[in-house]
Parts: structure tokens; sequence; C-alpha cells
């Protein structure tokens, strides 16, 4: 017998990225008027570095496919755990840049089986991967912007920015249209061919910088940087170093989400992150061990678009905890609504 529609059900979603692997677990409820809501169960995220070496050798690693292994095990043993029905998981960089990736894909095949027969990872190409990510970090956001959760403008002119390890996805509303890009450059991917030594000399971080430059050129030819009123950053290195710049003790989520800094501030702290050796940054309490040798890459990242901003007078940067994670945890939500 089918489910009354109204029995709350738990979903879930995992986004496998170059450097991390997340999980979310929600369960959807009905209040007694009938309007369905989201109740986050667990979320999770494990280093994994699944794209280590693939910048310049074009396949995964024996090592970092163990590791995705191993990780996506102990997630699929705790969505059992909390009997979830279906799960979306979503392979974004690195994954779109193996040769391998048949490899992968027999992993994610056989421990996704285990919640629902013949669930596969999804390869989300950077436009879509840029548009999950806004769905998910402007969640939270209406009610900081003074404005109706009905209103279809109400995220006009707002900017999100996923700064991830093998790329950096901008994208933001114009019209009330989504305008996105995705720009081959991330934390893991700098480093690796160009942050060599650590800390990093002046001469790997002007090559850095040139392509950085020369990206967020790119980029600026399919995103109108001068229509953003408001800038949001997403992903490891924005939470991190938002927790840094905060002066956290350790990584504190709920201290995190939302909070909205001086963008010049914000930059700042990311520079001199980049002088820093991974053991100086593992020094600051909410460094995770798995970032601490990739994240002066992320933070040239940060520096750059922070400079456009504060030439256009945009001081403040909101960082959110909520992200292309949450933007598939929609997703899948929205298929099970029958």
């Amino acid at each position: 017998m089918a489910k009354a529609s109204t029995e709350p059900r738990r979903f879930a979603a995992i986004d496998c990225g170059t450097n991390s692997i997340r999980l979310l677990i929600a369960e959807r409820w009905f209040d007694e008027g009938g309007r369905a809501h989201l109740r986050e169960l667990n979320r999770d995220n494990i280093i994994v570095r699944l794209g280590q070496g693939v910048d310049a050798t074009g396949r995964f690693a024996d090592e970092a496919l163990s590791r995705v292994d191993a990780a996506l095990h102990t997630y699929a043993d705790r969505m059992v755990e909390y009997a979830v029905e279906d799960v979306m998981m979503g392979a974004t960089s690195a994954t779109r840049d193996a040769a391998n990736k048949d490899e992968f894909f027999d992993i994610t095949a056989k421990h996704l089986g285990r919640i629902k027969p013949g669930a596969q990872a999804q390869v989300i190409s950077g436009e879509d991967e840029a548009k999950l990510s806004f769905a998910g970090a402007v969640g939270d956001l209406p009610g900081q912007l003074g404005s109706d959760p009905a209103d279809p403008n109400r995220y006009e002119g707002v900017c999100v920015i996923d700064l991830g390890g093998g790329s950096t996805e901008f994208v933001v509303q114009v019209g009330g249209e989504l305008q996105a890009y995705s720009a081959d450059m991330g934390c893991v991917r700098l480093t690796e061919r160009f942050l060599r030594s650590q800390p990093p000399t002046e001469g790997e971080i002007a090559e850095a910088r040139a392509m950085i430059d020369k990206l967020l050129q790119d980029v600026s030819q399919h995103v109108d940087f001068s229509a953003v009123k408001r800038v949001v950053g997403v992903a490891g290195t924005m939470t991190t170093l938002c927790a840094i710049t905060k002066g956290l003790e350790s990584y504190d989520s709920e201290r995190i989400h939302m909070s909205t800094l001086p963008l010049q501030d914000f930059r700042a702290m990311a520079l001199k992150l980049v002088d820093m050796s991974p053991e100086q940054r593992l020094e600051l309490g909410p460094m995770h061990p798995g970032r601490a040798d990739v994240i002066g890459g992320g933070a040239l990242i940060i520096d750059a678009f922070s400079e456009i901003f504060l030439q256009r007078g945009l001081m403040q940067i909101t960082v959110s905890e909520k992200d292309i994670l949450d933007g598939m945890l929609a997703e899948v939500v929205n298929r099970n609504l029958a």
C-alpha cells in the first residue's frame, strides 16, 4: 500500500567535489495546515581530495578513489540508519575532467544502490552547479533582505560565489533571470598547478594571479558584475575564512551561517592565509587539516573578486553554510512530491 502523501519521508543529497564529499539528510513533514516543511537531520563533510593530481594526469588517483569508497560506505550506512527513501548525488568539477570516471561511477552505484535500486551519481554541468548553488545559498536570505518570500524578484542583484576545489561558480539574478558561469579555478587546482611551495613564492603567486585575472575576465562576459548589489559566498574556503575573520576558536556552523562581514576584512585575512605555511594555518582553530595545504589558492581567488566588488562600492560579503547540497536536496524532494 502506498504511503499517504502527508506522511513524513526522508531524503538525502550528496555533493562530491574536488576536495570534499558532503551529505545532507532531511525529513519532509506537513503541518496541520497541510504545508510542507523540511527538517534537517544530519549534515556531514569528509575531505577526500578526489581531484588529487587530476589537473596534471587527467585521471583519478587510486588512493583518491579509495577515500571516496570509504566515505560513501560511511554515508550509505548512515542513510540506511535514517531510513532514507531517495538520494541525489552530484559529481562536480573533478568528475567532469577525469578519464577514468567509470571507476568512480562503479563505486557510487554500489553504495547508492543500497538506498534506492539503480540510483547513480550525476555529473552536474558547471551552469547547473551554479544554479543549484544559488538555490541553496539564498534560502535563508529573504528575512535579511526585508523582502516578501513570495516576490520572484527578491534576489535581484544577489551574486552567489561557490568557491570549490576545482572550479568556482558565479551566479547573479538580473532582471528576474539567472546569469551563471563556471570558471575552472579552485583551491586545489590552483595550488597543484602554481603554488608548489609552502608558503608560495612571489613568482608562484604572480602566476596564479595571472590565471585568475584571465578567468575573471571570462566570467565578466557572462555575469554582469555591475548589476551586483549583494555578494554571498559559499563552500568550505569561504566558510573557513569567515570563521577565522570572526575570530572563532573553532568551526561553528551556526555562528558562520548568514554572517555578514566587511569585505575588506575578509580580503585582508585571505591575503594573510596566502603567506602562511600549512602548519601555521592549522594553528588557526577553525582550519580543517584537509584544507590547510590548499586554502591559499582559494584565498587568491577571494582577493581577486573582492577587488572587483570593492571598486564598485560593495563593502560587505555574506557567508552561507547552505549551498549546492541544499539545492540538490530540494531537487530530490520535488521529484518525490506524489
